[in-house]
């Protein structure tokens, strides 16, 4: 549906692999710096129970995008409720209401991806945050090779590597190194947007290389 009928950059199992290992990532940066999740504040569960929202929660995010990009992270909730009820249940067993509670809080991730929807945790904002640092070339190769020449597929184009680490005013680091400026786009207009409409944009600040040299510094969103 994303990428064959509307030609959107990949919403697909690589997205959904590199959107998982960021957001597990950011889990851990922020559990070592000592930042409460939402599960654990909200005494619903442990830092591993928060891990297994961070993980399902990403790499389910965009299961939506199969009936429809318009209201895919609603779709998404939909397909993904009865797939998390039957492996939660194997984890929690049966008629846990742990595995209910968890799963709830893995829809929610789903649900506040879009940029559209606050987060109301730590995790749903770590899945939003992890989900625009899926930027790097390879995601648009597919719709442009098949035509599409616009803003979203040249700035893609332009980013050749996106790392998380450790920071040190923030705790998240996400660094951006590009070819040319045509990659601040995909910096500003969708890793931005996703950071400013987390839970967790006071965590996070944003380094953009060109060609590894310093090209701009963003720590205010």
């Amino acid at each position: 549906m994303a990428v064959e009928r509307l030609g959107y950059n990949d919403h697909g199992v690589v997205h959904s692999r590199i959107v998982a290992g960021s957001a597990l990532l950011m889990a851990e940066i922020l559990l070592k710096r000592g930042v409460r999740f939402s599960i654990v504040e909200n005494r619903i569960g442990t830092p591993e129970d928060a891990r297994l929202v961070v993980l399902a929660g990403a790499y389910l995010h965009d299961v939506g995008n199969s009936i429809h990009r318009e209201l895919h992270h609603i779709h998404g909730c939909l397909i993904a409720d009865p797939i998390l009820r039957r492996l939660l249940l194997k984890i929690y067993g049966g008629k846990s209401t742990k595995a209910i509670l968890v799963k709830q809080e893995i829809l929610h991730c789903i649900f506040s991806h879009d940029e559209s929807v606050k987060p109301l945790s730590v995790e749903a904002g770590i899945v939003k945050v992890a989900d625009g640092t899926d930027m790097a070339e390879g995601r648009a190769r597919i719709p442009f090779r098949r035509g599409k020449v616009d803003i979203h597929a040249l700035s893609a184009l332009a980013i050749k590597r996106v790392l998380v680490e450790e920071g040190e005013e923030r705790p998240i680091r996400i660094v951006v190194d590009m070819e040319n400026e045509a990659g601040v786009f995909q910096v500003e207009k969708v890793l931005g947007e996703k950071i400013r409409s987390s839970s967790i944009a006071s965590y996070v600040e944003v380094t953009v290389l060109k060609k590894g040299f310093e090209l701009k510094r963003m720590v205010e969103w």
